[in-house]
């Protein structure tokens, strides 16, 4: 490990030393590029440089305690030695994380696809009440929302509805939300006050760039109609929604909510482009089964995740049997709990597979 951080030290002075180098600072995109690796290195940099002083200041303590002392001043560097040992011990423990392997998508905006599953028009509500979830959960963060698309049933519900979430690191945070959402309750539609259950399932995508996923004009079909309302209505007389299909592999996605058909049409590519991405990551990580398959991670939407049970105000997320009683809290974004006991569980695996060399 510590071969490793005396390297990526080394890698950050370097950056330093070019960052600073004229002809670097005169190339935008090689500024960028360098900026950006750099940026990545400073949280284990930074631990590393602390580690170094908290190792040498604990070296210092031990040959002080080999002098003669008086009583008061021997408590005292025992207290400091412990102090450090300490300091050291969680500072080895985060550097271990942060040497993990990096998730490629992690910094990444995302796209979301919501839609409602088993329950009808209950699973619909439910489904716009965790896309309002997630909109405030973005709030909390300074993330940007972009609604793309929805179908909205009579009760104000979504059928569909897919978004875009602005904001650096958004898909290291929202990933582990793919997946099917099970909420019980007594619905709004039930007049007998049974407790009915239904499902919802998330899709979290990163966007792509056109590199990742180059999409040909030869190989879409590109069509365009009026955007609509909660049932189907029509609410606009002009075509400006946007329906694209990549003919290759059947993948299509719609964009209706832009202000021109021109917006609405870079939308849904970008929906398209995150799609095709999808399916092709879901393929590779097929191949990779047994002890390398993540328990917590992205999962896919036919997966129950976690279940919301209104009567009791629990929250239960089956992946790491987690379960809170703060329902509404968590329903008005604050899901930061759950997300970073995520985290740690996902961290946690892959570092047992690294040690075991899995």
């Amino acid at each position: 490990m510590l071969d490793r951080l005396q390297a990526l030290a080394d890698r950050y002075e370097k950056l330093s030393e070019l960052l600073c180098d004229p002809d670097v600072s005169s190339d935008p995109k090689r500024l960028r590029e360098l900026s950006k690796e750099q940026s990545d290195l400073q949280e284990a940099y930074d631990a590393y440089i602390a580690y170094k002083q908290a190792m040498g200041q604990l070296e210092d303590a031990r040959m002080m305690l080999e002098e003669k002392l008086d009583a008061e001043m021997h408590e005292m560097v025992k207290m400091e030695i412990d102090e450090l040992t300490e300091l050291t011990t969680q500072l080895e423990e985060k550097i271990r994380v942060l040497l993990l392997p990096k998730d490629p998508n992690d910094d990444k905006n995302v796209i979301i696809e919501i839609r409602g599953a088993a329950g009808g028009d209950e699973a619909a509500l439910f489904a716009y009440e965790l896309y309002r979830m997630y909109t405030k959960y973005a709030d909390t963060k300074g993330w940007r929302v972009e609604l793309m698309d929805y179908s909205e049933n009579d009760l104000g519900g979504f059928k569909e509805v897919i978004f875009m979430i602005n904001g650096k690191g958004a898909y290291s945070k929202m990933k582990y939300e793919s997946g099917a959402h099970r909420v019980q309750r007594i619905p709004v539609t039930e007049s007998g006050g049974r407790i009915h259950t239904s499902t919802s399932t998330v899709a979290v995508m990163p966007e792509v760039q056109d590199v990742e996923v180059e999409i040909l004009d030869k190989d879409i079909r590109v069509d365009t109609f009026c955007s609509s309302g909660a049932g189907g209505q029509s609410v606009n007389t002009t075509k400006s929604a946007v329906r694209v299909l990549h003919v290759p592999t059947g993948i299509m996605a719609t964009c209706q909510d832009g202000k021109s058909q021109n917006d609405n049409k870079v939308r849904a590519l970008a929906v398209l482009r995150a799609r095709i991405y999808d399916v092709r990551r879901q393929e590779e990580e097929a191949k990779y089964a047994g002890e390398r398959k993540s328990k917590v991670g992205t999962g896919d939407r036919s997966e129950r995740i976690r279940t919301y049970n209104f009567p009791q105000s629990r929250v239960t997320d089956h992946r790491i049997n987690l379960t809170m009683h703060k329902l509404d809290a968590i329903m008005d974004g604050d899901i930061d709990e759950i997300i970073d006991t995520l985290t740690i569980a996902e961290q946690a695996e892959i570092m047992e597979r690294e040690s075991i060399g899995v």
